[in-house]
């Protein structure tokens, strides 16, 4: 297929905005469908993990292809809940533009900005959808108003509604100046255009003014026209929104009710008008995995294949999954392809193209593209493929290290193994999620990203995978750090084996600002001792930062520094210079006023008027402290920040204070010293 006729998007919002409600009507409009699937039943196409259909939200990013109007639109559904962030992300990364949905009564929730923020990152063109306009409380101009001050966006609406909550009847598209309503004997599917009526023409005609308006500060043509009160052909202005679309200037506003089968269509059109193919997008830049140089890769079809590991996905008779999104080249059925990151080769067994938990074989993928691939063996999320004469590793996505362990182990010991590779298969599917053997306990430790993100992957340990375990109670994933700068040398000597195994090292640590990592450097002349040794005091230093200082936990905000050696030629060996660091940071660390730092969690609570002052008390209760509070219809949105130890069970307390309406969301902040 031509690839300018193919369009990679995402649709992304916050929580109950109506997402997978919307791509439910664009699968049924397109023909993917026969019949519409709701969220509110549990049967919605998209969410086809039996959680998903339980809990009615979206957990993993399903892609799913359909067709409208010749164009082949490869559509990521990605989940709005905080915890879930990390699909949120990896989506992102491969998409060409994104569908922002807005809940017309909501407007601009907090985790709406967060994952604009993250397509800002990856410089994403958006087009927005204002949904729900027939709940109680809608409200278009207020929405539009929200996206200039919260999202710093210009929002150029291309539709208004006609009527509003209950008497919500269509939409007026501003460009063709129309009345579109859409007849529900047939769920929305038949669009009868007509004229505006009357006393609506005047309205209609101040938001096409300054639509034209906008256009027209991107195109000088336009401008011509105007002054000279000639028409204005719809394609010219349709052509100069997309162009300010994909540069990222304006943000299209689409407008309608999904659950009521309205504005659907349109939406559609603008995904194909407005959004970019992959044609249109910059060359993506990669390293070089052999110079480690910056290059950048451009849209060829006839260049190396080249593509992106986004997600893994596990199916019990074909194995791992793999969703790819290929940037340039072809892959081909039954070929083998080098997994650049892991220096492996792997082979092309099937392609699929998913229709949400549907497949179709195809016989080969090319730039541009997104689909499925079938027989890698070793793939992980976010390694690059290709081939062995074209190296390019495509960066890495970085991925916020978890913050909430639990202890789990098997019902019986004869599951112990079964329990092992089903928690191998979770982390290879999602890099958010960990598991350590910890040896001193003996107790396997599970980490995520929050509390129902656990509670999530344990649900699918035990109904999907059939493991039988036993849960503990979540614990927080401390971090350690020190508060002062100091120096300490230690030596090393050891017979083992009949040989004399010696080393000295002498080591500076000093705190770093928060936020800073761990970082290890040497100032003793590379030419004191050979390169190996230097190697085995690195490692040495890497492994004692995973292992902690006083109560094992990893280490954060320090830099160590090797300040001397002694190196003896008859007696030095890498184990002993790798023992004798990892001694000398113990030693020198405890000096160095060793603390526990804890991770502080950026919490928002939207809670009805009434119930803010009980809410402000149960959070400074838990040692929360309030940045800001804003009033919303209907809301009031509480800011502010607490320790995740004291958030646990938090979810439960606020539902009982707020007789069920008040609800929360949470993402790390930082890490800060325990108290």
């Amino acid at each position: 297929m031509d690839e300018r006729l193919i369009r990679n998007i995402g649709i992304m919002a916050h929580i109950d905005a109506g997402k997978t409600t919307t791509t439910e009507r664009i699968l049924y409009y397109t023909g993917e469908n026969h019949r519409i699937g709701e969220v509110d039943n549990g049967e919605a196409t998209m969410d086809w993990m039996e959680q998903e259909q339980d809990r009615g939200i979206t957990i993993s990013s399903a892609a799913t292809t359909c067709f409208w109007k010749e164009h082949q639109i490869n559509i990521i559904d990605t989940p709005g809940h905080v915890d879930f962030t990390a699909e949120v992300e990896r989506s992102l990364r491969v998409l060409d533009g994104a569908v922002g949905v807005f809940c017309a009564v909501g407007g601009v929730e907090p985790q709406t900005e967060t994952v604009w923020r993250q397509a800002d990152t990856y410089k994403v063109p958006r087009i927005a959808f204002v949904n729900k306009m027939d709940r109680l409380g809608a409200n278009f101009p207020e929405v539009l108003e929200e996206m200039k001050s919260k999202l710093g966006a210009n929002p150029i609406p291309l539709f208004i509604p006609v009527g509003v909550e209950s008497d919500f009847k269509g939409v007026i598209d501003l460009l063709r100046m129309e009345y579109l309503t859409f007849d529900q004997n047939d769920q929305g599917a038949t669009v009868l255009r007509q004229t505006i009526p009357e006393e609506l023409l005047e309205e209609a005609s101040m938001w096409r003014e300054s639509l034209i308006d906008a256009a027209a500060s991107f195109s000088d043509e336009i401008t011509e026209l105007y002054f000279d009160g000639k028409e204005i052909p719809v394609n010219l202005v349709l052509a100069t929104l997309r162009k300010a679309t994909i540069e990222r200037q304006i943000l299209p506003v689409f407008v309608g009710s999904s659950l009521k089968n309205i504005g659907v269509q349109p939406l559609l059109d603008g995904i194909v008008d407005l959004l970019p193919s992959p044609t249109d997008v910059p060359p993506i830049k990669g390293v070089s995995a052999k110079s480690g140089k910056e290059v950048e890769v451009k849209h060829d079809v006839k260049a190396p294949p080249l593509g992106l590991i986004f997600k893994i996905q596990m199916d019990r008779e074909a194995g791992p999954l793999c969703f790819v999104r290929v940037y340039s080249g072809v892959f081909k059925k039954a070929t083998a392809v080098l997994n650049i990151n892991k220096k492996k080769r792997e082979r092309v067994n099937r392609i699929l193209r998913m229709h949400a938990n549907r497949s179709q074989e195809l016989s080969e993928l090319q730039a541009g593209d997104i689909g499925v691939i079938v027989g890698f063996k070793e793939a992980q999320t976010g390694n690059t493929i290709g081939s062995e004469g074209n190296q390019i590793l495509l960066e890495s996505m970085n991925f916020p290290a978890p913050v909430i362990s639990v202890a789990i182990e098997p019902k019986t010991m004869s599951d112990q193994d079964k329990l092992k590779k089903a928690l191998e298969i979770l982390s290879q599917e999602d890099p958010t999620f960990t598991w350590k053997d910890n040896a001193e306990t003996g107790q396997l430790v599970i980490s995520g990203m929050g509390e129902l993100h656990l509670d999530v992957l344990i649900t699918r340990l035990t109904k999907e995978m059939k493991v039988e375990a036993r849960v503990g109670n979540p614990q927080v994933t401390y971090r350690e750090s020190i508060t002062q700068e100091a120096s300490g040398s230690q030596s090393f000597s050891k017979v083992i084996a009949g040989k004399e195994n010696a080393a000295g090292v002498s080591l500076t640590v000093k705190p770093l600002p928060a936020d800073s990592g761990t970082r290890y450097e040497s100032s003793v002349s590379p030419k004191a001792m050979p390169a190996e040794f230097f190697e085995a005091i690195k490692n040495g230093i890497e492994n004692s930062f995973r292992s902690g200082i006083k109560f094992g936990y990893e280490a954060c905000d320090m830099e160590v520094k090797l300040t001397d050696v002694s190196y003896n030629e008859l007696t030095a060996t890498p184990f002993a210079f790798e023992a004798c660091a990892a001694m000398c940071f113990d030693s020198v660390c405890q000096q160095a006023g060793p603390i526990l730092m804890e991770p502080i969690m950026s919490v928002v609570v939207v809670v009805p008027s009434q119930y803010v002052g009980d809410v402000i008390g149960s959070l400074t209760a838990r040692g929360g402290i309030v940045n800001s509070m804003e009033s919303r219809p209907g809301a009031d949105h509480i800011h502010a920040q607490a320790p995740l130890s004291k958030l646990f069970g938090y979810s439960t307390a606020l539902r009982s204070s707020t007789q069920g309406r008040g609800t929360f969301s949470m993402e790390f902040s930082h890490y800060s010293p325990k108290v």
